[in-house]
This record gives C-alpha cells, sequence and structure tokens, in this order.
C-alpha cells in the first residue's frame, strides 16, 4: 500500500531500474508517516563513505507525537540495501552518470520501505515528447469510449 509517491520524478527522468530499500526512522517519524504527514518530492539519494542517505525528505512532526524531543522535519535519513547492491548502485552512479531518486514510500509487512531508481535525466525535449504520448493515449481512449 503506497503511502507517498514522487511523480515529479517520472516527469524529470528516465527510471532504468528499481530498488527497494529500508530507512533508518526516529519513533515520532514512523508515527507522522502512519498520518501521511509525508512529503518526498524534493528529496533526493546521495552516496556518502560507500552507503547511501535520503536527503529532502519533509516529514512534518505531529504535534502530540514528541515532547521530550526537537524534531528536524528534514534531516538526513540512511538507507539500509544489501552490500552487493550498494557497490552496484555506487559504480553506476559514478561512473555511468546515473542518478539515485526515491520514487515511492510504501508498506511492506508492516515495515516502511522505500523504493529508489536508478535514472537517468531527461532533456527538454524527452519530457515534451513524453507529455504528447501521455496525451495521445488520453485522446484515444476519449474516441474509443465516445464509440
Amino acid at each position: 500500500m503506497s503511502i507517498v509517491q514522487n511523480k515529479k520524478a517520472f516527469h524529470d527522468y528516465f527510471i532504468e531500474e528499481r530498488y527497494e530499500t529500508g530507512v533508518v526512522f526516529e519513533g515520532w517519524e514512523v508515527k507522522a508517516i502512519r498520518a501521511g504527514r509525508v512529503q518526498i518530492k524534493e528529496a533526493y539519494v546521495i552516496v556518502r563513505n560507500g552507503e547511501l542517505f535520503l536527503i529532502g525528505c519533509h516529514i512534518s512532526p505531529l504535534p502530540t507525537a514528541s515532547t521530550h524531543i526537537d524534531p528536524d522535519p528534514v534531516r538526513t535519513r540512511k538507507l539500509l540495501l544489501h552490500a552487493g547492491e550498494i557497490e552496484r548502485l555506487i559504480g553506476r552512479v559514478e561512473r555511468a552518470g546515473y542518478t539515485l531518486v526515491p520514487l515511492d514510500m510504501h508498506y511492506k509487512a508492516g515495515k516502511i520501505k522505500l523504493e529508489v531508481g536508478l535514472a537517468k535525466g531527461k532533456k527538454q525535449h524527452d519530457k515534451r515528447e513524453s507529455e504528447k504520448q501521455k496525451e495521445w493515449v488520453r485522446d484515444k481512449q476519449r474516441l474509443m469510449r465516445a464509440k
């Protein structure tokens, strides 16, 4: 079940591979995510010291969730992935010019998972072309319904 999706990523990038990762959250963050107070539109993933980190994910704290700590809504969060997958991703990002973007945050077996995409950036003409394709599919469906 999806919590939040990053639709902007599909507009700005060609997604070539997808990886499901775990995320290190604090307790108040889990409560806020379950309440739907998360946004990954401006988020991105970086590689630092052989580890993956999620930056820019905004989780608005609940007013009643934490009274004894000072929550930071946009703190850097560590992503959990197998060592072999991390090595493969690091190689693709550093050598081949790919980037890592968060695509979807969802529940899996009661845990909160993040789907990360290995992506190449789209040029402006690619964005226009994909928009034309979407419009053509919509028009085709309208014509088929009209008959």
